[in-house]
């Protein structure tokens, strides 16, 4: 796991290196959820990452939204929920309910 400081560090670096980057947050949690609010996930355009939204179960479909958002530009908001099918899809069975916001970094 890493800091938060490690993930905006890393973002920052990206850009300053003109790579694109997006950041993905935690922004609501409901019942059990493997990550609190404000846990974050940088991506690189390259489909790199670091840090963590979930512990692992989310992530693939975090980083997918998020290349698809760098590409866009515009933002969006991804819930996952024991009772979403995507969520079971993407192995968030742990009974709760997650929200995460990712944006374009520029």
């Amino acid at each position: 796991m890493h800091a938060a400081d490690d993930v905006l560090e890393t973002a920052a670096r990206w850009r300053e290196e003109g790579r694109p980057a997006a950041l993905a947050t935690v922004v609501e949690t409901w019942g059990s959820s493997p990550r609190p609010v404000g846990s974050q996930l940088a991506v690189g355009g390259d489909g790199g990452f670091i840090g963590s939204v979930s512990g692992g179960c989310i992530e693939g479909a975090v980083v997918r939204a998020a290349l698809e958002v760098i590409e866009s530009g515009l933002p969006r908001m991804l819930d996952f929920g024991v009772t979403d099918e995507q969520a079971w899809d993407v192995g968030l069975a742990c009974g709760g309910k997650v929200q995460v916001y990712v944006e374009r970094l520029e």
